[in-house]
């Protein structure tokens, strides 16, 4: 315990940055590629969803990623072009906490489900993104953050599969758990 409250605590400032001009990079792509690793909201929800894809097992692994990616895209265009997505910040810090608590719980929902809880995330963080992709150059600050929300998924899952192959499934929970509190830390923060 004395050594993950630190860990939680470092990630407390960052949490106001995930949004609010984090700011350019370099070149738009630049700026679109390091995003989601800048804001801790984002890296935790995105390797979280690879994670549980992992954890799920089938056809989850490449239909957990792939919902949040193609909802992600469609709330950017949502976020560049302005229009109004109620309750983004409370949607952004639940897909941490549910994601984390789904993965500690051991939960497998239907894929349906699954996918489209996993969707209403991507939108919420797509459209985050989106707000600020008109002033951080647009289409080449878009595939940017989606390289880097796909590469945060694959490492997501390379580590649940990690994970999974040490056949203790009290490590997984207990990441999750860990992520969910993460969450929790991030919205009160």
């Amino acid at each position: 315990m004395r050594r993950i409250l630190p860990a939680l605590l470092i990630l407390a400032p960052t949490a106001a940055l995930a949004h609010t001009g984090i700011g350019a990079h370099g070149s738009p792509f630049e700026s679109g590629l390091l995003h989601p690793f800048l804001g801790a909201d984002h890296l935790l929800a995105m390797i979280a969803v690879g994670f549980f894809a992992a954890m799920t097992g089938g056809r989850a692994r490449w239909a957990y990623p792939a919902s949040f990616v193609t909802a992600m895209i469609a709330g950017g265009v949502l976020g560049f072009e302005g229009a109004a997505l109620p309750v983004v910040e409370p949607t952004i810090l639940a897909s941490i906490v549910v994601l984390g608590a789904a993965i500690a719980f051991a939960l497998r929902p239907p894929l349906a489900l699954a996918c489209a809880v996993i969707a209403a995330f991507g939108m919420a963080h797509g459209y985050a993104h989106g707000l600020e992709g008109p002033g951080l150059g647009g289409l080449p600050y878009a595939l940017g953050f989606v390289l880097a929300t796909a590469t945060l998924h694959a490492i997501g899952l390379g580590l649940g599969l990690a994970a999974a192959s040490l056949q203790r499934p009290l490590v997984a929970r207990t990441l999750g758990g860990l992520t969910a509190l993460a969450g929790v830390w991030l919205a009160v923060a």
